[in-house]
Order: C-alpha cells, then sequence, then structure tokens
C-alpha cells in the first residue's frame, strides 16, 4: 500500500526553467557580473591549469575524449563505449526530469507517497524507470533488455492508483518530448498506461551470474529528494557478474567543491537569490565510468550547458591522495534505519578521524570518494537488512575506476553475481581512496567489531 504524503517545507528552491530544443550560443546572464561568469566556467578546476590534470599526469597521458556538441560525449576507445553513451545520455535526460518533479514538490504542487516500509516514494521514481527502461529498449532491443530496478507497479495498478498512474504517463511524456535535446529519439507517439506500465516492469529481472543485465535506481536517497537534498540516478550494467559501467547523476551534487561545505538550505536559498541562468551555480553533475578504463569522468547537466552556456568539456576525476586518517573525511548514510551511525562514530574515533564526517544522502557519497572531496564511506547495516545491487552498483565502479578501493569489511570484492541482493557481504561495506587508509580501516573493523551490538 502506497499513502500520499504532502511536504511542506518552510523554504522554496529557485525554479527550473525548461530549455529549449536549439543550445543557447549567447546566454543572458540575469544582471550579475562576468566576474561570476568567469568563477563558474573556472569549473574545470585549478588542477588542469599548465596541462595538469587533477591525477597529477599531464594532458597527453590522458586518453581525451571526443566531445558530442549536444552532450559532452565521450569515446574512450574501450569495449563498452556505446552502452555508456546511451547510458550518460539517458540519465542526463532522467535528472532534468528530476529536477521539474523536485521542484513541483517543493512548491506543494506535487505529492510524496510512502510504501509500506515507510520509505519514501515520488513520480519521480516510476517516471525516471520507464524513461531509462524506454531509452535502452529503443537502442539495445526490447527483447534483449534484463533490467533490475527498484520500482514496481503494484501501487499504480490498484484501487487507488489510477490519479498516480495517470502523473507518471504524463511525466514521462513530457520528459520523453525532449529527448532530442539530450541526442535521444523521442517516440513517434505519446506512451499510453499500458506502455508505462511494461516499461517500469522491465526492471523486475532478478539478474545472476550471466548475461547483460542493466541495474538502475531510479531516484536513489528518495527522503534527500523530497526535502530538496542530494539524491542520485544511478545506472549500471552488469556483465556476467562484473559491474562493467556505472553512471552517477547527481543533480543537487555542485561542481564547485567549495559549496558542500555550506548547508543545503543556504545552497538553496542562494539558489534562489541567484536565479537559474545567472552564472553562479553549477547545480549538478554526471560521473560516469566503465571497467578498465582507468579513468571516471565528470561533466556539468546538459540543461547547465544550455542555460548556463558552459562548456560541455567532461573532465577526469581521481580520488584523495591522503592516506592519513587523521586527515581524512569520511562520508556516512543520513538516514539511521539501514545503518548503524554508533558503529562508524566509534570506528572513526578509532581510526584517528578528526574531520566532522559528511553526511550525505544516496549513493552522491559514491561521488563524494571519486572526486577527492572524502577520503572514506563506510555502512554497517543494522542485522537483518540486505544490500541492494542498485544502491551500490554505478557507485563502486566508479571509485575504482578512479583510483580508489570497494570492498566488504572483511576486504573481498563485492559480488554482483548473486541477483538483487549483495549476498555473502561481510559485515558492512567499506570505500576509501587507497589502499593505505583501506587497510587501515580493515584492521580497525577487525578490532572493534566483537564489542559492538551489531
Amino acid at each position: 500500500m502506497v499513502q500520499t504524503v504532502v511536504c511542506s517545507p518552510s523554504y522554496k528552491t529557485g525554479c527550473f526553467s525548461r530549455y529549449t530544443r536549439t543550445r543557447i550560443r549567447n546566454p543572458i546572464w540575469c544582471g550579475t557580473s562576468e566576474s561570476l561568469v568567469a568563477l563558474e566556467l573556472d569549473m574545470e578546476g585549478q588542477a588542469q591549469n599548465n596541462g595538469e590534470s587533477s591525477s597529477g599526469k599531464t594532458a597527453s597521458e590522458l586518453r581525451t575524449p571526443t566531445l558530442d556538441s549536444a552532450v559532452g560525449a565521450l569515446k574512450l576507445g574501450g569495449k563498452y563505449d556505446r552502452e555508456l553513451e546511451i547510458a550518460r545520455r539517458a540519465v542526463h535526460l532522467a535528472c532534468a526530469l528530476c529536477q521539474r518533479v523536485q521542484d513541483r514538490l517543493l512548491k506543494n504542487e506535487e505529492k510524496a507517497n510512502t510504501k509500506n516500509d515507510s520509505s519514501f516514494v515520488t513520480v519521480a521514481d516510476w517516471s525516471v524507470q520507464t524513461v531509462i527502461s524506454w531509452v535502452l529498449s529503443q537502442y539495445f532491443g526490447e527483447e534483449h533488455i534484463s533490467m533490475i530496478a527498484e520500482e514496481d507497479t503494484q501501487a499504480l495498478t490498484g484501487r487507488d492508483g489510477n490519479e498516480l498512474l495517470q502523473g507518471v504517463v504524463s511525466t514521462v511524456n513530457e520528459c520523453l518530448s525532449e529527448a532530442v535535446t539530450f541526442g535521444l529519439d523521442s517516440p513517434l507517439k505519446s506512451l499510453g498506461t499500458l506502455d508505462v506500465l511494461n516499461a517500469i516492469n522491465k526492471g523486475n529481472s532478478k539478474g545472476g551470474p550471466t548475461g547483460r543485465h542493466w541495474v538502475l535506481d531510479p531516484v536513489d536517497g528518495t527522503l534527500g529528494f523530497v526535502r530538496g537534498d542530494q539524491y542520485a540516478v544511478a545506472l549500471a550494467m552488469i556483465e556476467d557478474g562484473e559491474v562493467v559501467l556505472g553512471v552517477l547523476g547527481c543533480p543537487n551534487y555542485p561542481m564547485r567543491r567549495e559549496w558542500l561545505n555550506y548547508h543545503h538550505r543556504y545552497y538553496r536559498l542562494m539558489s534562489k537569490l541567484y536565479p537559474p541562468g545567472s552564472g553562479v551555480w553549477s547545480k549538478g553533475c554526471v560521473i560516469s565510468a566503465q571497467k578498465g578504463s582507468g579513468q571516471a569522468w565528470m561533466e556539468p547537466l546538459v540543461n547547465d550547458i544550455i542555460k548556463l552556456g558552459l562548456s560541455t568539456l567532461a573532465r577526469p576525476v581521481t580520488v584523495s591522495s591522503i592516506d592519513d586518517p587523521a586527515l581524512a573525511t569520511f562520508c556516512e548514510p543520513v538516514e539511521k534505519e539501514n545503518s548503524s551511525h554508533s558503529f562508524t562514530e566509534g570506528l572513526a574515533h578509532s581510526l584517528g578521524l578528526r574531520n566532522h564526517p559528511l553526511r550525505v544522502y544516496s549513493m552522491a557519497k559514491y561521488a563524494a570518494i571519486a572526486r577527492g572531496d572524502a577520503e572514506i564511506f563506510m555502512k554497517f547495516a543494522r542485522a537483518g537488512y540486505k544490500e541492494k545491487v542498485w544502491d551500490h552498483a554505478a557507485g563502486v565502479l566508479i571509485i575504482q575506476e578512479a583510483g580508489g578501493v570497494v570492498t566488504d569489511a572483511g576486504g573481498s570484492p563485492l559480488d554482483f553475481s548473486k541477483g538483487i541482493y549483495l549476498e555473502g557481504l561481510d559485515r558492512g561495506i567499506i570505500a576509501c581512496c587507497g589502499p593505505q587508509i583501506h587497510e587501515k580501516i580493515i584492521a580497525a573493523v577487525d578490532a572493534s567489531w566483537n564489542s559492538s551490538s551489531l
């Protein structure tokens, strides 16, 4: 059963204007100075000045991507280039959908719902699953698509689900009508209710150790989403039990690292004072990687590229080089229901971590590690909770390709070959920037575990 709840925040965000189908070559900067524009266009970062990347490699040592002028597509000569290209475009499209729905939620023009387990679900969750399912089916053949995804159609087909279903259908068609902006085909005609339900139900695959399976969390961190905070659209592909590509769309994760130091309410207040197009805020990013490339790439959202006139250039991101726990920042989930903050706090103390933890909703935590904004992510689930593959697949690969390490708390790789759940997980999940810190965390877990109540 799904219950409807009304979110009534005491603040509002700046609205996200709809963009045109053609790129704006001479954007209007809403009265702000050119110096503010210059600040935003500095998004490639100081690390790339003088031909250097944030990894310390010169530009000539990195494989330079060929950019598609529409969405900044990366052509890296990898085995899964085409799959990654379509996945990236689909995630960009889904992020635009989420921004519109989140804006309506915060204006009380849209309602959030709760599932039987009291977690939130919104029109965006079902709509994103529909859109990405439809896009993948169009480009890779409907009969060949196996997808493991979070949402099902039970709440949409029940006695009280018709109004909710119509909202999903409307949101999906609004989004897909603009697919050409993202370099994707639009449907020849609007999708009907049966089309939408069929697309959502494609996410019912059980996965397994063989074959190709797409893994989707349409809105990871829905609690953050309804609060106007961090969330992520997470899409990955598993082939024969291994994650081979991952895309994380983080619409509220700022391109500029320094804005992470501010509380999300202040961030939204500034977004309202300096509306979209002002050149002050590059609101979100998409990070992607494919297995074996040794690189992860970050780019601004397509709608930011269009509205702000930003460069489409994607840039490589790498993990932090910090190996001293005393200097490290660690991430942990905001939600307490499925994780133990007390154990991670005790572990942080024993490791000598001094910095205040970065508590972030959603798989944006994986983005923080991959970008070097934090060094450690630890999650230790409460007894009885089983981790799902869609909560980790995309982020794990991105951190690994950015130079980091992700294992369970016993030091073993996460096993994505068992279907929906991460079966055989040893105590918890540890993601960090490098092997030295990783070894220290594993040792600290072993020393502290028996005295914990988990």
